[in-house]
């Protein structure tokens, strides 16, 4: 499992065709892949990973405070193509990405995991599948990947 997570001084993810729209202000943006083999430990593991990682700054100005520690909020949209594999020709080979059946259900134990950490109200998401527009307004910019074991 591979997350990208921007910090953010505001995010969002609409969907057109659904009529969606979910905004958050400080925090971050975490663009979720889930490859094959992935596993429900990989998931929480990823997502405690996430929600501690101490990229916010202190009153010292220090990287120092995590999105718990901040209060912030947390957008998760799932992004099969970052585990994309760019080495032999133009076009991204994805065979790496788990397949639907596999990637929702750890998607959304991911997004659980998250929700137990911040509660409800801190975590919004976008729609797996859909195509969406994600708005990121990345801070610093700070963008860091975390990836299970």
């Amino acid at each position: 499992m591979r997350a990208l997570i921007q910090r953010v001084s505001e995010g969002g993810v609409e969907i057109e065709k659904e009529n969606y729209k979910k905004e958050i202000n400080k925090g971050m943006v975490i663009l979720l892949g889930v490859k094959e083999g992935d596993t429900v430990e990989d998931a929480q593991y990823v997502a405690d990973k996430c929600v501690n990682l101490r990229i916010f700054e202190d009153e010292n100005e220090k990287m120092n405070l995590s999105v718990k520690d901040v209060d912030g909020e947390v957008l998760v949209i799932s992004q099969f193509t970052l585990y994309g594999d760019t080495r032999r020709g133009n076009r991204p080979s994805f065979t790496q990405a788990a397949k639907p059946d596999t990637a929702i259900p750890l998607y959304e134990k991911f997004v659980e995991r998250i929700k137990e950490h911040l509660g409800e109200a801190k975590v919004k998401t976008g729609i797996f599948g859909a195509m969406m527009k994600v708005k990121i307004i990345n801070d610093g910019p700070v963008t860091v990947i975390v990836e299970s074991k």
